[in-house]
């Protein structure tokens, strides 16, 4: 039988910044769109939203 393959790594892990944070914030008084956010952070959805769950904001839109 064949092993499963690894899971592929994409990137090495970069420390929040106080400036990271604080866009972070903004972006999520801001309501912008967490996809945005990714793209604009370069850091993944997961680790956005697993941050602001730390932190105890909300990310993207609320219905």
């Amino acid at each position: 039988m064949k092993k499963a393959k690894a899971a592929k790594m994409t990137g090495k892990r970069r420390e929040w910044t106080k400036a990271d944070l604080k866009e972070l914030k903004d972006h999520s008084k801001a309501r912008t769109p967490v996809v945005k956010i990714s793209k604009l952070t370069k850091r993944s959805v997961g680790a956005l939203r697993q941050k602001a769950l730390h932190l105890g904001i909300g990310l993207g839109h609320r219905r």
